[in-house]
């Protein structure tokens, strides 16, 4: 169940910038239930900051690391980092 007015997406980490920020960019979009995959040729980048359950729980995020991430309908390139696959 997602939240209104959000969209989920998954990416990788690429590069870690100052301020707990991280560019990720992204491959596969949430469109209702299921991922639609972007294409390689089409890069889509997302500048990403940590959640407060991902902070409060310490978890390491690292480049080269798979993250879901939650943007606004409004504004696709800044996010959220909700969570770190294994």
């Amino acid at each position: 169940m997602s939240k209104e007015g959000v969209v989920e997406s998954r990416g990788v980490v690429e590069e870690c910038l100052p301020g707990a920020i991280f560019k990720v960019k992204i491959f596969e979009i949430r469109a209702g239930e299921d991922y639609i995959t972007i294409p390689s040729e089409e890069e889509r980048y997302a500048q990403c900051t940590i959640s407060g359950r991902v902070r409060k729980n310490r978890v390491r995020i690292l480049p080269s690391d798979i993250v879901q991430i939650e943007s606004s309908l409004y504004d696709l390139n800044k996010g959220r980092i909700v969570f770190r696959e294994k």
